[in-house]
């Protein structure tokens, strides 16, 4: 194999990287990059992939292999020119491929990343070794340690070879080449290595790096200490899942992983295990430490791939529900069939069968590492809770597994995660069901009015501030027999509920003059409110909104009506705390004062400011707030 400069046909068309890929290419190689040893794990990953296609498309034409089947990946050292190329023999490209996915990118997926430097380089990152595998940007990599880079392809089973060459400026230039010059097969990458990456040319170097990134990855990887060299071959590309477990060392796992996510944290949690009986498959599946930066992107897909005995067969078929989207793995099956379509497969009974066990696997050891080691289960969900979470509405068959994994935050824990079972056991005598509060912010939920009245009886809440919460709840499901009911929903009749020790008890009885004003309140409210009551539910607030008792959750009606569901506009109650001083020194006031007009308004909008909503008419808001501080004032 040869990496002399290649001759390429007159003509080379040379084309513009779009604006974001220019930018993004310039800021890789000025970065905040401290490792750049990342580059070569990218492109061993990227051949393994090659390779794996090509194994794929050979089951249905064999042809393609030629003479040539075994798969492989080969780095060559060329530290007289500073020259270092990695080629494989896999499934290849043509020109047209190559302008198609080495001179675009995703743009959501550019922006996130540039983002994401920019934050580091600002001192907000949390490291910088994780940004390439995050963002699927790992071929332009490359241009950390080289200043120009050629790959030389040729597609398997095509008489035509093409160059892509880019010094990684702005442009990057594709044209044919000699058949001669072009490997049989395959992709070969050289690297034009900088000045100060000369090191990258010598053998102990590479080894290393192969030995710590990718020595685990399912292709053997042979390497030449110069152009002429003999091969020697630096890892075996054994496939790790097919491993005994007792064979295979944590270090092992994370560099696996490592390869297979293209990421650079460790694995939270580890499942490796094999399943015999009806259908036999190996499983090696990992749950990440660190959350993918596109975990809720809706066009988002799982990342679990699918190989037939060892042969990769796709990384679409649904292996995992969407709520377990994050894990990452692949499963190996000796029973589907090798020429089966994508299609057929995905329509399969063994798929199904193995979709429904490897699925009660994961909930499995999740609830074990739950139960035995609550303080890594406790990092798995603060991650991952709020994906999770999306089983409780979409998966009932599961319902009961997920509600046992489920942790909240609540008033009375703290920073700490709650079960539903450390819930069940902390309720009070005579409480009838479980109550929660849902919202966008967990801050705001805590000191949220409506929950004072559960504060003075000792009432835990459930604060529920993901989007999901306000569906799963109201989703008709109980837990030991408890239902969900919103604290922001309804009449709250705590009655039958003891005071805590030293609280104060909720004043639920109006006086005649305060009966009077709330018909007052009413009546001049109109149609922006559906009822105005006494609150049993305030004692330190003097106003709140709820639901009424037939109508939507206030923050389930909110996330309806912004995605245009249900009508905007559902009229709420608004409770008033008729012990409140406020409350009392506005029902004295004689019926004629045009004070008690403004009050009005003005209660209703200190609700909705609680509530995090502005006021109905923030200029009407101004100018009441003004006559009452010039009232005050006087």
């Amino acid at each position: 194999m040869t990496t002399d400069t290649i001759e390429t046909a007159p003509g080379p068309e040379v084309h513009a990287f779009e604006a974001d890929v220019s930018k993004l290419l310039h800021m890789m190689v000025h970065s905040v990059y401290s490792d750049k040893d990342v580059f070569l794990r990218e492109l061993i990953s990227n051949a393994a992939d090659a390779c794996e296609k090509l194994r794929y498309e050979a089951i249905t034409d064999p042809a393609l292999l030629g003479d040539d089947p075994r798969p492989k990946i080969t780095i060559t050292l060329d530290p007289d020119q500073h020259r270092l190329t990695i080629a494989d023999n896999g499934i290849g490209m043509t020109a047209a491929d190559m302008g198609e996915t080495l001179g675009t990118i995703a743009r959501s997926g550019t922006k996130a990343f540039m983002d994401r430097i920019a934050a580091t380089k600002a001192g907000e990152g949390t490291g910088d070794t994780q940004l390439i595998g995050q963002f699927g940007v790992g071929f332009y990599s490359a241009f950390m340690v080289a200043g120009k880079v050629d790959v030389l392809s040729r597609r398997a089973g095509s008489d035509e070879a093409a160059m892509w060459s880019s010094d990684g400026q702005g442009t990057y230039t594709i044209a044919s080449v000699s058949t001669v010059e072009a490997p049989t097969r395959g992709t070969r990458i050289v690297l034009h290595l900088l000045e100060d990456a000369n090191d990258y040319a010598e053998r102990w170097q590479i080894e290393r790096i192969v030995k710590a990134q990718s020595g685990h990855v399912p292709v053997p990887i042979e390497l030449l200490d110069k152009p002429d060299g003999e091969a020697s071959e630096i890892a075996d590309g054994t496939a790790l899942w097919t491993r005994p477990k007792s064979e295979v060392t944590p270090e092992d796992y994370t560099d696996f992983y490592r390869s297979l996510a293209g990421q650079f944290d460790a694995p939270a949690l580890t499942l490796h295990y094999r399943a015999e009986g009806r259908h036999e498959y190996n499983v090696l599946a990992f749950i990440p430490e660190a959350r993918p930066f596109d975990l809720f992107d809706p066009d988002r897909k799982g990342r679990m791939k699918l190989y037939v005995r060892r042969v990769f067969i796709t990384d679409e078929a649904t292996l995992l529900p969407r709520y377990l989207r994050f894990v990452r793995g692949l499963v190996d099956s000796a029973d589907l069939p090798l020429n089966m379509s994508r299609e057929m497969i995905q329509d399969s009974p063994i798929l199904t069968a193995i979709q429904k066990g490897l699925t009660g696997k994961v909930l499995g050891e999740l609830e074990k590492t739950a139960r035995d080691n609550p303080e890594s289960y406790a990092k798995i969900w603060d991650t991952f809770g709020a994906v999770l979470k999306e089983g409780l509405y979409e998966d009932f068959e599961r319902r009961e597994a997920l509600l046992k994994l489920a942790r909240f935050k609540t008033t009375a824990s703290g920073a700490e995660w709650r079960s539903l079972e450390d819930y069940v056991a902390a309720m009070k005598d005579n409480q009838t069901a479980i109550y929660y509060a849902a919202g966008t912010d967990l801050d705001r939920l805590a000191t949220s009015p409506q929950l004072e009245g559960f504060r003075a009886r000792g009432i835990e809440v459930l604060l529920l501030p993901d989007q999901v919460d306000s569906f799963w709840v109201t989703s008709g499901l109980d837990h030991g027999g408890k239902p969900f009911k919103s604290v922001t929903q309804g009449a709250a009749d705590l009655t039958l509920i003891p005071l805590a020790e030293g609280a104060d008890a909720p004043t639920t009885e109006a006086s005649p003059e305060t009966e009077a004003f709330l018909a007052f309140v009413k009546d001049t409210l109109g149609d922006a409110v559906s009822d105005v009551r006494a609150s049993a539910r305030l004692t330190q607030s003097a106003v709140c909104l709820v639901a009424s008792e037939s109508a939507l959750d206030r923050n389930l009606e909110k996330l309806l009506a912004g995605s245009g569901q249900v009508p905007a506009g559902a009229k709420p109650v608004l409770e008033v705390n008729p012990g409140h001083a406020q409350i009392e020194r506005l029902a004295a006031l004689p019926a004629d004062d045009t004070l008690r007009t403004d009050a009005a308004h003005l209660l209703l909008d200190e609700a909705r400011i609680a509530d995090g909503e502005p006021p109905v008419d923030p200029r009407a808001f101004a100018v009441r707030l003004g006559r009452l501080i010039e009232r005050a004032a006087r």
